[in-house]
């Protein structure tokens, strides 16, 4: 039990040397936040979210292939590879992301759309190919079989790309593919309920 808290939800004071104030319990168990995590799922940042993920995970899916064929079968040394399996895993997630996750159509913004992403992709391109090519020296030194080499080599890029993960979303959500119409929705429904107007629905 917790000093200056009743599980009753009453009040008591706090022992030893601190001051006599009100402290109320609220455990917070995972059966609670289940539901919470739902909700938040089922709403339209989670649906952003898991469509963001889904578009991902077709990006990794592509740029692993394609890197496998150019490194492993091509020959291809592992920097060539992965810019270019880099460039081609683009094209499909830009698309499914501003249409499919963000539900944006018409033409594209090339300042704030086209040049950002491309922006993004060039960093994921950076890492990756720099985290690649020190992978493939590794394993040339020590002297990896080629399977081995190319199996690090891939490992080690969709590592470098999780990186940007968390942080692409935010930067799509917040700047690149934003509704401006529901922007100012919102803002007029927050400036009426601030008024006590009631906004029809």
């Amino acid at each position: 039990m917790l000093d200056g808290c009743d599980p009753s939800g009453g009040e008591r004071p706090a022992h030893r040397t601190l001051p006599v104030h009100a402290i109320k319990c609220r455990a917070v168990t995972p059966g609670a936040l289940v539901p919470r995590v739902v909700d938040r799922l089922r709403g339209p940042g989670g649906q952003k979210l898991l469509r963001y993920s889904v578009a991902s995970v077709v990006a990794v899916i592509v740029s692993e292939i394609c890197l496998i064929v150019f490194n492993g079968v091509v020959g291809m040394s592992a920097w060539v590879s992965s810019s270019l399996a880099t460039a081609i895993a683009a094209i499909p997630n830009y698309y499914m992301n501003r249409k499919w996750a963000w539900g944006k159509h018409g033409r594209s913004h090339l300042l704030k759309e086209v040049a950002p992403f491309w922006g993004l992709a060039f960093a994921g391109w950076s890492l990756s190919t720099y985290s690649v090519y020190l992978m493939e020296r590794y394993a040339k030194h020590h002297h990896f079989a080629h399977v081995w080499t190319t199996a690090s080599v891939a490992v080690v890029y969709v590592a470098a790309f999780g990186v940007l993960w968390i942080a692409k979303f935010i930067i799509f959500n917040k700047l690149m593919f934003v509704h401006r119409h529901h922007l100012e929705a919102e803002d007029a429904t927050e400036v009426s309920v601030a008024r006590g107007v009631r906004v029809p629905g």
